[in-house]
C-alpha cells in the first residue's frame, strides 16, 4: 500500500534555464513602511523575493513580485502562488512560496524551509520534474538548510495509496523528480546531505504506511510479519516472539493485554551492529522501545465510539522505531542499536484481561490492572526490561500512550520524561528536526498513589482519575528502567496521527513522528559519547 517515489537531486544551472515543469522560489512578507522599488505600485511593496530568485526575477524585469502580489500573494509561511512564464523563463510555471519575513541572517530557518518545500511539493502534485530554488546559504548553516528542504520536498510528495476501487480523476500523482538548486551540485557535503535526506524520508514514509493501513489489514502477528520481512531485507537481525515463547518468557503485560483477541500478541527484536563492534574500542548501546498496540478498543474499559477508528494508529511508536531501524541500516552510524516492539491488539471478548488482575511483568513486578485502557504501559513495561536485562546504555521509548499528553501539550508537541539529561538531549534533537518536545515531571505523589494493596504497584493513581495522567504513564514506566540506564519516554499521542488536511510536511494521517528525533538522537549518541 505504498505510494510512487520520488527522486530527489541536486542542479547547479541558471534556475531561469532549467528544463523543467515548474520552478518554486521563496517569497518573504515585507513591511509596509519598507523602501519601495521605483516605479513600483504599492502591490508590490509587502513582499520580497527570497535568495535564489535573482535570474528568475531579472527575467520578469523586475516586476515579478508586483505580479505576485496582484494575484493575492502576501509572502504568509506555506502559501503557494502559481505564474503561468509565458516563455519568459524556460519552465512553464513558477510557484512562489511564502517564508514569512525576511530572516535576520543568512536563510529562514530550516523549518520554514521543510515546510515551505512541503506545501509547494503537494500543490504541484501531477507535474513530473520540479526544480527548488530556496535559500541555501554559503556558511556553516548550509547543511542543516539542505537537509530540511530535501526532507521537505519527499515529504510533502507521500501519497498513501489507499484502498480507493476506482481511479479518481482529481486524485493527481505525486512530483515524480525534484531537483534542489545549489551552488555547486558536485559538493560532497552537499550529495551526503540530499543522499540522508532520501533515507529519512523512506523511515518516514514508511512509517505512515503502517499507521495508515487499515486494521483488520494490520494485526500483530501480520505486522510482525511485516516487520520482519523489511527489517531482514535490510540486513538487520531479527528475532520474532510468539505468544508460546512469551508465555515462556514471561511476559506477563504483552500477553495479558493480547488475551482479549484472536490475533495473539508478538514481541519483535531488531539489532543493528556497526562496523567494528566486538574490537577493542567500546561500542555505546542505544534501545528503541515502541508501543504496537493494532488497535485499541479500550477493552473491557471500553473507549466512547466517537473517533475510535483512528485507534488504528495506536501502534505508531513501533511503526516509527521499526522504521528508524531500518534507515539506521542503511546510514551505518557507529552505535550499537537494538529495537523491541511489543505488538497486542487490546479486545473485549471472554478472554479479556479485566479490572482487578494482578499481572506479573517480565521484570517480576506484579501490577494491579485498574483500566484496561491504560494497555500500552502493560506491553511497553515488559519490552523495556526486557531491553535493560540485554544490555544499552541509552533507552528511548516512544508510544502513543496518553491522551493526557494532548490535553497538557497539544497535537504537535510530543511529552518527555526520564532522565533529565536525555531529555534535554530528546528536545534538542526534536527542535533541530521539527518535531518539538516538551520535559515534563515525574512527581514522587504521583508514584505514591499508585502503591496498590495488593501488588507491588498499580497501573493508574486511582485518586488522581485522569488528572496527570500523562504523568502518570512516565511514573509507571519508570518502574521498568534499571538504576544504569539513561532513559527518556516520549508520549506522541497527539503528533503521530493528524486528523486535519494536509498543512506543511503532514499528509492526513500518520505522520512519522519521532523518526527524525530518534535518527538525530543516535547521530549525537554516535558523535558525542
Amino acid at each position: 500500500m505504498t505510494s510512487p517515489s520520488t527522486t530527489l537531486s541536486l542542479v547547479d544551472t541558471d534556475p531561469a534555464e532549467l528544463a523543467v515543469d515548474a520552478i518554486v522560489i521563496g517569497l518573504h512578507s515585507q513591511t509596509e513602511s519598507a523602501e519601495r522599488p521605483a516605479g513600483s505600485t504599492g502591490f508590490a511593496s509587502t513582499l520580497l523575493l527570497a535568495t535564489g530568485a535573482e535570474s528568475i526575477a531579472v527575467a520578469f524585469d523586475g516586476r515579478l513580485t508586483e505580479t505576485l502580489a496582484l494575484l493575492g500573494a502576501t509572502g504568509g509561511p506555506g502559501e503557494v502562488i502559481k505564474l503561468a512564464t509565458l516563455g519568459t523563463i524556460t519552465a512553464p510555471l513558477v510557484v512562489a512560496v511564502g517564508l514569512g519575513p525576511e530572516p535576520t541572517g543568512a536563510a529562514p530557518a530550516p523549518e520554514t524551509l521543510r515546510r515551505a518545500a512541503a506545501a509547494a511539493i503537494r500543490a504541484l502534485a501531477g507535474a513530473e520534474r520540479v526544480a527548488l530554488t530556496l535559500p541555501v546559504p554559503d556558511d556553516e548553516d548550509a547543511p542543516a538548510v539542505l537537509r530540511a528542504t530535501a526532507e521537505g520536498a519527499l515529504l510533502g510528495a507521500y501519497r498513501f495509496a489507499g484502498y480507493k476501487t476506482r481511479p479518481q480523476p482529481t486524485r493527481r500523482p505525486p512530483v515524480t523528480a525534484v531537483a534542489v538548486h545549489v551552488p555547486d551540485a558536485g559538493d560532497e557535503r552537499a550529495l551526503a546531505e540530499i543522499t540522508r535526506a532520501a533515507v529519512v524520508a523512506r523511515a518516514v514514509g514508511q512509517t505512515r504506511n503502517w499507521v495508515n493501513t487499515a486494521p483488520n489489514e494490520l494485526r500483530p502477528p501480520s505486522f510482525a510479519d511485516s516487520v520482519a520481512a523489511a527489517a531482514r531485507e535490510a540486513g538487520l537481525g531479527v528475532e520474532v516472539l510468539d505468544e508460546k515463547a512469551l508465555a515462556d518468557g514471561g511476559y506477563g503485560g504483552i500477553l495479558a493485554v493480547g488475551l482479549g483477541s484472536a490475533a495473539p500478541p508478538r514481541l519483535v527484536k531488531l539489532s543493528y551492529d556497526p562496523a567494528g563492534a566486538g574490537s577493542d574500542k567500546p561500542v555505546k548501546r542505544v534501545a528503541l522501545v515502541g508501543k504496537g498496540i493494532t488497535f485499541d478498543t479500550g477493552g473491557v474499559s471500553i473507549k466512547p465510539a466517537q473517533g475510535m477508528w483512528e485507534m488504528k494508529s495506536d501502534m505508531a511508536g513501533a511503526a516509527a522505531v521499526a522504521a528508524t531501524m531500518l534507515a539506521i541500516a542503511e546510514l551505518r552510524p557507529s552505535v550499537a542499536v537494538t529495537a523491541y516492539l511489543p505488538m497486542a491488539e487490546n479486545m473485549p471478548s471472554a478472554t479479556a484481561y479485566r479490572p482487578g488482575d494482578v499481572v506479573t511483568m517480565y521484570n517480576g513486578k506484579r501490577v494491579e490492572v485498574l483500566n484496561t485502557d491504560a494497555e500500552g504501559r502493560m506491553v511497553l513495561g515488559d519490552a523495556m526490561a526486557r531491553a535493560c536485562e540485554d544490555g544499552c546504555d541509552y533507552l528511548f521509548e516512544t508510544s502513543t500512550l496518553t491522551g493526557g499528553q494532548v490535553i497538557s501539550l497539544g497535537k504537535r508537541v510530543a511529552g518527555v520524561m526520564g532522565t533529565t539529561e536525555l531529555c534535554q538531549r530528546v528536545q534538542a534533537a526534536g527542535d533541530a528536526t521539527g518535531e518539538p518536545t516538551w520535559p515534563m515531571p515525574l512527581p514522587e505523589d504521583v508514584r505514591k498513589g499508585m502503591d496498590s494493596e495488593v501488588a507491588d504497584i498499580s497501573q493508574v493513581n486511582a485518586s488522581m482519575d485522569r488528572a496527570g495522567h500523562m504523568l502518570q504513564g512516565g511514573v509507571f514506566l519508570r518502574e521498568f528502567v534499571t538504576d544504569d540506564v539513561s532513559w527518556a519516554h516520549i508520549d506522541i499521542a497527539g503528533p503521530s496521527y493528524h486528523s486535519g488536511e494536509p498543512t506543511g510536511y503532514w499528509a492526513k494521517g500518520g505522520t512519522g513522528v519521532p523518526v527524525r528525533t530518534l535518527l538525530e538522537l543516535v547521530d549525537d549518541i554516535a558523535a558525542n559519547d
